[in-house]
């Protein structure tokens, strides 16, 4: 082969083509009988760290730190792929697309993704705070203080009712009913539920009308029948009934499960986020448990967005209806864990859900759209290996994200921010991550990506994030167990 010749000859040259190494690299089963690689890290270390340095930080042959926030960016993602493939003659850096395929050369891409977060990590990025204690943000200065520390267990969902109370779900099995930051009540009579790893007591919705209507909005992992070692997401609603210091579950409704042989042992991706339109629908989410091709199946409820009536019926004018299974309900699919979900206040639907590694995402939800898991991904394998390209192949019609996270952050919570505590955040998503323990801002403008800017770093995994009744944005962490919120500063 030509291109193997040519790697021989340029050897001892930084950037040269890509060298036979049988512990990066295998052949690929395409027709075209280019190289894949079998590890990310050591095909990097093999053909790029003699220029761009083990770390990114340049150096070799005169070559500038990739450890820069611009070149962070995701603006940078296709030019960084294209000069991989191509090569930058006036620079010496050779082409690699002559002998791998596209799917190792974006891998390339999300390893240097991961050297550039840990290299900025390092240098301090995060967000800034001043010798008073505020955190100084790009438009609003802001403070965070605990709101919950004691009583809670692996939090994941948080609401409020009218009065002010406010409801937690911990993951293990319980409700629990705050008021004035301590556990006043665990709620009586819930339904059982088994935490199936990733699974337990998931999201809270309080209805938009509850003072009318007293409906609370609830998913939880259901056990399957007779077995306690599988389960999957169920959505219900039911009221409190509050008599003194106890409160109880009550009038409980079963608005979604799918058939028995549709539950199973995985313990992950369960989704689950719960989302009113005030049009007389609800939207919630379930991960595709870990069965990834299942997400492309419209009959499974596998990496999907339903929606519903609020009584649990089946609008008819949903786009998939009378194709079996769970299609009446789904709204969209090709979804892996959307574990964020949330209505703009322009009336566009966001979520936000896993890749792998690297390439967690935020997209528009939109009706009868495809969001292309597992077909299409910005991320590699977890054993750090190729998994794909971030482009949809001709003939695929697939709805891409408009901002992806690499590194993965873990996304999970995402909320809109309402009301009048921070004026120069109103309409800005809030969208956490579990890994990246992280709460990112981020504005877009009739649909497309504007602005991202990191508010919370390093406090614990983020599980939800919430604008409370009072403007504040309230993040619930795991590890350490605790509820905190973002005040306004001066």
């Amino acid at each position: 082969m030509k291109w193997m010749i040519w790697a021989m000859a340029a050897g001892a040259v930084a950037c040269s083509a890509p060298q036979l190494s049988q512990g990066s690299q295998a052949k690929s089963e395409s027709e075209s009988g280019k190289m894949q690689v079998r590890n990310v890290t050591q095909a990097y270390n093999e053909n790029c760290s003699n220029c761009h340095g083990v770390n990114g930080e340049g150096g070799g042959g005169g070559t500038k730190s990739l450890l820069t926030e611009d070149k962070f960016d995701q603006k940078w993602d296709k030019p960084f792929f294209d000069a991989i493939k191509n090569g930058v003659p006036e620079m010496g850096m050779e082409a690699y697309g002559e002998g791998w395929d596209d799917k190792s050369i974006w891998s390339m891409v999300v390893h240097i993704r991961e050297l550039q977060l840990r290299g900025l990590r390092a240098q301090g990025m995060r967000p800034k705070t001043n010798a008073a204690g505020l955190y100084e943000g790009q438009r609003h200065n802001y403070k965070v203080e605990d709101v919950v520390t004691a009583g809670l267990r692996t939090p994941w969902a948080v609401d409020w009712l009218p009065d002010g109370r406010m409801l937690v779900t911990n993951r293990p099995g319980s409700m629990v009913v705050v008021k004035d930051g301590q556990v006043v009540a665990t709620v009586e009579g819930m339904p059982r539920t088994i935490e199936l790893g990733q699974g337990g007591y998931m999201d809270i919705a309080v209805h938009p009308k509850y003072s009318e209507n007293g409906w609370i909005y609830f998913s939880f992992t259901d056990p399957a029948e007779g077995a306690n070692n599988r389960g999957l997401t169920k959505v219900v609603r039911g009221k409190l009934r509050f008599s003194g210091a106890t409160a109880r579950w009550v009038n409980e409704e079963t608005l979604f499960v799918s058939a028995q042989e549709n539950y199973t042992g995985a313990g992950v991706h369960f989704g689950s986020r719960i989302v009113f339109d005030g049009k007389g629908h609800i939207f919630f989410s379930i991960g595709e448990r870990g069965q990834q091709d299942l997400a492309q199946d419209l009959t499974r409820p596998n990496g999907k967005v339903f929606r519903l009536n609020e009584d649990g019926t089946r609008p008819t004018d949903n786009p998939f209806r009378g194709r079996g299974g769970d299609s009446d309900a789904v709204w969209s699919y090709g979804h892996r864990n959307p574990q964020g979900l949330v209505m703009g206040l322009d009336g566009r639907l966001w979520d936000t859900e896993h890749a792998p590694r690297g390439g967690d995402e935020l997209n528009e939800v939109v009706k009868g759209e495809n969001y292309g898991w597992p077909l299409v991904s910005f991320c590699i394998n977890y054993n750090d290996t190729p998994f794909g390209t971030p482009w949809p192949a001709a003939g695929q019609n697939i709805r891409m994200p408009i901002y992806r996270w690499m590194p993965s952050n873990a996304a999970c919570g995402l909320d809109v921010v309402r009301g009048n505590a921070f004026p120069n955040w109103r309409g800005d998503l809030v969208a956490g991550g579990l890994a990246g323990q992280s709460v990112d801002r981020i504005r877009t403008r009739e649909g497309k990506f504007v602005e991202r800017e990191e508010i919370v770093f390093g406090m614990g995994r983020v599980r939800d994030v919430v604008t409370g009744p009072d403007g504040y944005v309230y993040v619930a962490l795991n590890q350490p167990d605790k509820i905190v919120r973002l005040v306004p500063a001066p």
